[in-house]
C-alpha cells in the first residue's frame, strides 16, 4: 500500500532554529545508531520510520557504520526512503557522518581527507541519494590536521554532495578552531552533536557557551544515557535489553550509585506526570542553545512514548534544584576522549 504522511503531520512537533541558520529541526530526531540494522525486521524498521514522519519528525540521523553490520542502517534507511519517503526528500533532513572505523587499513577511519570523501561518496551508493543535508566529521582526530579534516567537508558542500557540515564531540576549543576554519572556507559549521544526558553533562561548562557565541546549533545524542534514563533498569537488567547483550551500554554503568540516582529523577518524573525517559528528554532541552535530542526507538510506542516528552517541557526553579541534586555526571562517557582533545 502507497504510503502518505498524514496531513496533520507539522502541527504535532515543535522546530527550533539551528543556531544562526537558516535551518529548522525537529525538538525531537531520530537517530538510526541502533535497531535499523540487518539485526532487526525490516518491518518494524518502517514502521518506526513512518510514524516519526507522521509525527513531524523530519530528520533522520545516520553514520557509516550505523548497523549492525556496518553500512546496514544506511542500506535499510535507503530502502526504506525509496518505498516511502522519496516524494517527500525536500522535507526531510537527512544526515550522515564518517570518523570511526569503518574498512580495514589507514585510510578507514579518523579524519583523512580520502577517508571522509570516499566515506560519503559509499554512504550516499548505500541509500541511494543524490547528498545529505548534514555531512558530520564524527569524531576529532588528533593526527590529521584541522584544515584537512574541515576542508574535506568544505569540499562535500562545494561538489554538492552535502547541504551543511558538522561535527561531533569536539571538545570547546576544537569546535571554535574548527568554525573559524570553515568560516575561513566559506562553509559555516551548522551544528555540533555531543553526548548530553542529566548523567553526562560535559557540555555544560564550556561547550554551550561556544555554540551560543558561535552562533552553532547543538543536537544531543544518548538524551536518555543509553536507555538508562528509562524504567527499564530501576529493578536490575532485564533479559534482552541493551546492557543484556554486547553492545555500547556495558552493565559496568549501571552501579548502584548510578541506579540510586535514576530511582530519584523516576520520582521526581512521576511527581510531574511524565515518564523518566519523557522528563529527560524534556530536560535535555530546556537549554535554548540545544536544538534538537536524537532519539532512538526500538518500537513505535516506544517512539510515540518520547515524543510524548514535547507536552510537558517547562520545569519549575524547585524542579531543577531537585533534579541537581541527582543528575550528576555518572562515568558514562564513553565519548570523552575525543571530546578532551
Amino acid at each position: 500500500m502507497t504510503y502518505l504522511a498524514a496531513s496533520d503531520r507539522y502541527d504535532r512537533m515543535l522546530y527550533n532554529r539551528c543556531g544562526r541558520s537558516g535551518l529548522q529541526l525537529p525538538a525531537i530526531s531520530l537517530g538510526l545508531w541502533w535497531n535499523f540494522g540487518d539485526d532487526r525486521a525490516i518491518d518494524t524498521s518502517r514502521a518506526i520510520i513512518r510514524r516519526a514522519f507522521d509525527l513531524g519528525i523530519t530528520h533522520f540521523d545516520l553514520a557509516n557504520n550505523y548497523g549492525p553490520p556496518y553500512g546496514s542502517a544506511e542500506v535499510n534507511f535507503g530502502r526504506l526512503f525509496r518505498q516511502d519517503l522519496r516524494a517527500y526528500r525536500d522535507e526531510l533532513v537527512i544526515s550522515t557522518k564518517a570518523g570511526y572505523d569503518m574498512w580495514p587499513g589507514p585510510y578507514g577511519e579518523w579524519g583523512s581527507r580520502k577517508y571522509l570523501l570516499a566515506s560519503l561518496d559509499q554512504s550516499l551508493a548505500r541509500m541511494g541519494l543524490d547528498y545529505v543535508d548534514i555531512f558530520y566529521s564524527h569524531r576529532f582526530d588528533p593526527e590529521t590536521p584541522l584544515e584537512e579534516t574541515m576542508g574535506a567537508l568544505d569540499t562535500a558542500v562545494r561538489h554538492g554532495k552535502a547541504r551543511y557540515v558538522g561535527i561531533s564531540s569536539y571538545s570547546a576549543d576544537k569546535t571554535r578552531e574548527a568554525a573559524a576554519i570553515l568560516d575561513g572556507l566559506g562553509t559555516p559549521l551548522l551544528i555540533h552533536q555531543p553526548s548530553y544526558s542529566m548523567l553526562n553533562r560535559w557540555i555544560e561548562p564550556e561547550l554551550l557557551d561556544a555554540l551560543g557565541e558561535l552562533g552553532v546549533g547543538c543536537i544531543v545524542f544518548s538524551p536518555l544515557a543509553q536507555g538508562m534514563l528509562t524504567d527499564k533498569y530501576l529493578n536490575g537488567i532485564p533479559e534482552g535489553s541493551r546492557a543484556d547483550r554486547p553492545t555500547s551500554l556495558s552493565p559496568a554503568l549501571l552501579t548502584e550509585q548510578a541506579l540510586t540516582k535514576i530511582r530519584a529523577l523516576n520520582e521526581i518524573a512521576a511527581r510531574r506526570g511524565q515518564s523518566l525517559a519523557q522528563m529527560a528528554l524534556a530536560w535535555a532541552l530546556r537549554d535554548p542553545r540545544v536544538t534538537s535530542a536524537l532519539i532512538g526507538a526500538s518500537s513505535v510506542a516506544q517512539l510515540e512514548m518520547n515524543v510524548g516528552a514535547l507536552d510537558r517541557l517547562d520545569f519549575s526553579d524547585d524542579e531543577l534544584a531537585e533534579i541537581d541534586r541527582f543528575a550528576t555526571d555518572s562515568d558514562i562517557n564513553i565519548w570523552a576522549t575525543s571530546s578532551r582533545s
